[in-house]
C-alpha cells in the first residue's frame, strides 16, 4: 500500500468522524431544547454533508492515481 494512499484515507475517515460526532451532538441539542421549533441541523447535515461527499470523491480520485503509479 502506498504510503500517501493511507495518508489520503485516513483524512476522509477523520473527516467522516468529525461529520458524524459533530452532526449527532447538534441533533442532540435541537432534540432537548428546540424540538417545536423547524429542524436546525439539516443546513449543517446538508451543507457539510455535501463537502464530505466532494472530499470522498477527490480521495478517492487520488488514492487510484496514486495506486496506479
Amino acid at each position: 500500500m502506498h504510503k500517501d494512499a493511507n495518508a489520503v484515507r485516513w483524512g476522509v475517515r477523520i473527516h467522516l468522524i468529525c461529520y458524524l460526532a459533530a452532526n449527532l451532538i447538534q441533533v442532540l441539542v435541537w432534540w432537548l431544547f428546540t424540538p417545536d421549533l423547524h429542524f436546525w441541523p439539516i443546513w449543517s447535515i446538508v451543507g457539510w454533508g455535501a463537502g464530505l461527499a466532494i472530499h470522498i470523491w477527490a480521495a478517492r480520485t487520488t488514492t487510484r492515481r496514486l495506486l496506479d503509479t
